[in-house]
């Protein structure tokens, strides 16, 4: 999908959402999904959220860095009707054993990131120290 132009871009986005509705394991799906997308260094500031690109923006532009496809994971699972109403949070932290930034999605306080697991947020382990926690609005 992601070699495609915007408008072809636009279509798949669409039509994987639609998948997500009767997926069984749409989380997984989502993470699968944006594994695929082309990994750029740095494209966006997470502690800067007017810089975050909204999810048109995102789909034009096509630059996946580690926070980007955090936000692509959110901005598909809060446009997905089956998601509606749920409560979306971007976290940004550290594991301080391996002194690794993170990028992580919380739905309801289960957290996801591109590395497939799930956990409830107080679940995390005691390494990782919670930075930044940014609410999610609602997307229409």
């Amino acid at each position: 999908m992601f070699n495609l132009s915007y408008e072809e871009r636009l279509s798949k986005w669409r039509e994987f959402r639609e998948h997500l509705e009767s997926s069984s394991n749409p989380l997984n799906d989502v993470v699968q999904f944006y594994k695929l997308a082309p990994t750029v260094s740095i494209h966006t500031d997470p502690f800067n959220k007017k810089s975050w690109p909204g999810p048109w923006e995102l789909l034009n532009e096509n630059q996946y860095c580690s926070f980007c496809k955090i936000l692509g994971m959110c901005y598909t699972l809060q446009l997905t009707e089956s998601f509606n109403g749920k409560t979306f949070e971007i976290i940004i932290g550290r594991d301080m054993e391996n002194n690794a930034r993170l990028y992580l999605l919380s739905i309801n306080k289960e957290v996801i990131g591109l590395d497939d697991n799930y956990v409830h947020v107080d679940q995390l382990p005691e390494s990782i120290i919670i930075e930044r926690n940014y609410s999610m609005p609602e997307l229409q």
